[in-house]
């Protein structure tokens, strides 16, 4: 019921890892980690195309489909370490926006009562609004703090008619009860949107934006630092969702709404890196990876190592807390172990 199959390119999984099917929960029911393909752009407002992300996401890399990486910097193997399995796709049909998001919805929550974490390749990130949710109703609605980087708040309201779109998640998120307002922190904001009104209704909200005038002034590192204090209070857990847009253009030119001025792509996998390694995140999505308007693949490259980035570190925090010898970025190198 839930899965199509190869929506938009080949029937293959995230480098290489084994399958499964979200209608026989057998099939991953030692899962530690599920992807999930949402293959959606019905939700865009200006350049579609990330219905071929997934597909995207899932072949961009040089090294063979063996279902295995070694992570050089936590020496930890996320393919190997973890169970992962890929579910496929979602069926999204881009003419019906309720009806994908909801089968969406089915589809985290499947993999999350099932107690593995899900990763989402979007897709639009109309998406958010599902896949955090999904997962909220198994670990609490209220009780999942939401990690946002984005170039764009993602927090309109009514836009071309619809209640539903990839500028609305986050408002709809929190007007659903889904995620708690005082527990969303945005990073990487920037440009020309939203405008005042839409500030307003934020900050009645007490959202924690750290837009990029920000991030400059302070530095990244101590952003980050202050924005988990904010969502380990009162919350079991930690959505990410991470938009590709939020990177600057000239890194990240493979998506809909570009705004340059961003962080750059060392940036985004060191701050994933240490969302994933310091906090106990309970599902992932990374979204508007939109292949027609990349170049030489650079942001299907992005989108996959913010994936295996996010599993190395989980596979770390794990590992580290089992009794192993917390992870140290100062190490040397090849004293790491």
């Amino acid at each position: 019921m839930n899965r199509y199959g190869p929506m938009f390119g080949p029937d293959i999984t995230f480098l290489g890892v084994d399958r499964c099917s979200l209608d026989e929960p057998g099939t991953f029911a030692d899962a530690d980690v599920v992807i999930v393909g949402a293959p959606f752009d019905g939700g865009t407002s200006y350049r579609p195309g990330t219905r071929f992300g997934p597909s995207a996401i899932r072949q961009a890399c040089y090294l063979p489909h063996d279902g295995s990486r070694p992570s050089l910097a936590l020496r930890v193997d996320g393919l190997q370490d973890l169970r992962v399995y890929d579910a496929g796709d979602v069926e999204m049909f881009s003419g019906d926006i309720e009806r994908s998001l909801s089968s969406l919805e089915t589809a985290v929550y499947a993999v999350a009562s099932a107690g593995a974490i899900p990763i989402v390749l979007g897709g639009d990130h109309s998406i958010a609004l599902p896949d955090a949710t999904g997962v909220a109703r198994q670990h609490g609605l209220g009780r999942v703090s939401l990690v946002h980087f984005d170039a764009h708040a993602d927090t309109g309201d009514i836009e071309f008619g619809s209640l539903h779109g990839h500028g609305q998640p986050m408002r709809r998120l929190i007007e659903s009860g889904a995620v708690r307002g005082d527990r969303f922190l945005q990073i990487g904001l920037r440009g020309y949107w939203p405008g005042p009104e839409t500030l307003s209704w934020m900050a009645d909200q007490r959202m924690r934006s750290y837009e990029m005038t920000e991030v400059v002034a302070r530095g990244l590192d101590e952003c980050l630092s202050e924005a988990f204090e904010i969502a380990t209070d009162e919350c079991e857990g930690v959505f990410l969702s991470v938009d590709v847009d939020v990177v600057d253009p000239g890194m990240a030119p493979g998506t809909g709404t570009p705004e340059p001025g961003g962080l750059t792509s060392r940036q985004l996998l060191d701050a994933v890196r240490r969302c994933c390694y310091e906090l106990p995140v309970v599902g992932v999505d990374v979204v508007e990876v939109a292949p027609p308007y990349d170049h030489a693949d650079i942001t299907a490259y992005l989108g996959n190592r913010v994936v295996l980035e996010a599993l190395s570190a989980i596979a770390r925090r794990r590992r580290d807390a089992a009794g192993g010898q917390p992870w140290d970025p100062r190490q040397p190198l090849l004293d790491a172990r």
